[in-house]
């Protein structure tokens, strides 16, 4: 793309990374709301939760170190911070709202509100992400074990 168009349709380097990161974060939600649809107990709720996480670190793991990198520009630019702002407001709404719909539907029963609930699992997911990242080589079964349980905990009601 030629320096005219970036700072025609974007403004900054930085917006245009802000925005392919939203696009691709719509379509992964909208991807894992489709395979939720399909649960039918808490159990297999967060079992897809955590296919989708184990799935992505390990198919695209770029996807989660450029919103890592995303966090980091935000530090720095009250623009971007903005706009990272929005897209985890965003994200975490759209989970939120497939927790209230799997709820409304008998699957789950939350421990706490949908947007708790949400921000609990991403929290959790980008934990996981930071630290699988960091030590690609480490056994992390028993850890992903534990936090499964954990999450499992806050859909028993």
């Amino acid at each position: 793309m030629s320096r005219g168009l970036l700072h025609y349709y974007f403004g900054t380097k930085e917006k245009l990374l802000v925005e392919a990161v939203r696009r691709d974060c719509e379509l992964r939600l909208e991807r894992l709301e489709g395979q939720l649809a399909g649960a039918r107990t808490a159990e297999a709720f967060v079992d897809l939760l955590a296919q989708s996480l184990q799935e992505t670190l390990r198919d695209d793991p770029d996807f989660t170190t450029l919103i890592f990198e995303l966090f980091t520009i935000s530090r720095r630019n009250r623009e971007v911070a903005v706009e990272y702002a929005e897209l985890l407001r965003r994200m975490r709404s759209h989970l939120a709202e497939m927790l209230a719909q799997a709820e409304r539907e008998g699957v789950l029963r939350l421990s706490a509100s949908p947007d708790a609930v949400a921000e609990i699992f991403f929290s959790l997911a980008d934990g996981f992400a930071l630290r699988m990242l960091a030590e690609p080589d480490r056994d992390y079964a028993p850890t992903i074990a534990a936090g499964i349980a954990c999450a499992k905990a806050l859909l028993a009601g």
